[in-house]
């Protein structure tokens, strides 16, 4: 039987809540982990038709990706939106989950879904995150570095995307007791067997630093694993903001925006003027997105596909790249889509919902 911390635990493998920014709460919001998981609805906002939806279809789980608790709340009593959802989702017993930024800074995640809609190809993270990498160096006698190694490797380290990373460096400087005592205070014992060792470097993501370090001691075949840990200035290429990819051929800025508005249902976008060069090289951000101005311009992007682009945002282009603002709700909502699949690809065995209930707050005339 699936139970709520099963899904939880899932989704924080495949995006882990030490990707989310600093002011985010995704995560559990609401709900016990011990319960059983009868239905999942997955949606973009939580409102109260959401939760009416989730209860007529038999759903005590909600996969949200706009948390419906941001800040500290002093009281619950009803006075708004927010209060009436948590109030029923309580008294309805319907748990609520959140993946918001940190689905957002996975590669596989919302800005992969929206480059997806819009066709590109040799795509990569278009402002990789900072702060996501550590290395481990240990020491291990050479006839177990192969038996360390897979268990790190199982464990998560050693890996930036598709590949591994490591080193192995062999040593002579190694010692151990003839006992299976560790090697602890060596000195004090005459009969020292000399060993060669291998110096062993991996890097690994710093949010399994737990786990890592768990593998290591259980693998290694000294009862103490020599070790240190330090942070990386490299970012992973994997984890980030934004998206870029490429249009299997190059238009202009007025076919570009027509074949937008066609790729994601659009009634209206808002832009910069045309630029003079082909459209071909594009980078999108669901959500907001015009921190990325400069980044896109860093990297020779020809249109850079966002929301909530404030008016003086606009100047920000200096004519040399085409900035368009589709919406918040548009640059997201295929984000309901890809929780779905990825959660029924994973549980077979429960019914995983997308949500019906279009919560875009913002009308066009």
């Amino acid at each position: 039987m699936v139970k709520i911390r099963d899904i939880v635990g899932y989704l924080e493998h495949v995006a882990p809540l030490a990707y989310q920014e600093d002011y985010d709460n995704a995560g559990l919001i609401i709900g016990d982990p011990s319960v059983p998981v009868e239905g999942v609805l997955t949606c973009l906002d939580i409102t109260e038709l959401v939760l009416n939806e989730a209860k007529e279809r038999n759903c005590n789980l909600i996969i949200a990706h706009h948390p419906i608790i941001f800040r500290p709340m002093t009281s619950l009593n009803g006075r708004n939106h927010t209060e009436r959802c948590i109030i029923y989702a309580i008294k309805q017993q319907i748990a609520i989950y959140t993946l918001h930024t940190n689905l957002d800074n996975v590669s596989w995640g919302v800005n992969r879904k929206m480059a997806q809609v819009l066709g590109l190809h040799n795509l990569s993270v278009l402002l990789p995150k900072p702060g996501t990498l550590s290395q481990l160096t240990t020491f291990v006698p050479q006839s177990a570095t192969d038996h360390v190694l897979r268990a790190l490797y199982k464990a998560g380290a050693g890996y930036i995307g598709d590949y591994i990373y490591d080193h192995v460096a062999t040593s002579a400087a190694g010692f151990k007791k003839p006992t299976a005592m560790a090697m602890t205070h060596p000195v004090v014992d005459k009969k020292l067997e000399k060993v060669e060792e291998s110096k062993v470097e991996v890097v690994f993501p710093v949010h399994l630093e737990s786990s890592v370090l768990r593998a290591l001691q259980a693998a290694h075949p000294c009862r103490e694993a020599v070790y240190y840990v330090h942070a990386l200035k490299n970012t992973d290429v994997g984890v980030g903001s934004g998206m870029v990819g490429e249009l299997f051929q190059s238009i202009s800025s007025q076919a570009f925006l027509e074949y937008l508005k066609a790729k994601m249902q659009l009634t209206c976008v808002r832009h910069t003027a045309p630029i003079a060069r082909p459209i071909k090289r594009v980078a999108v951000c669901g959500g907001s997105g015009s921190f990325l101005v400069h980044a896109a311009l860093l990297k020779q992007v020809d249109a850079l596909v966002t929301s909530d682009m404030r008016y003086h945002d606009f100047f920000k282009a200096e004519d040399q790249i085409l900035l368009v603002d589709v919406g918040h709700y548009e640059s997201e909502v295929g984000t309901k889509a890809l929780i779905r699949t990825l959660l029924s690809e994973k549980f077979v065995n429960i019914a995983v919902l997308e949500c019906s209930t279009v919560t875009n707050p913002v009308h066009y005339f």
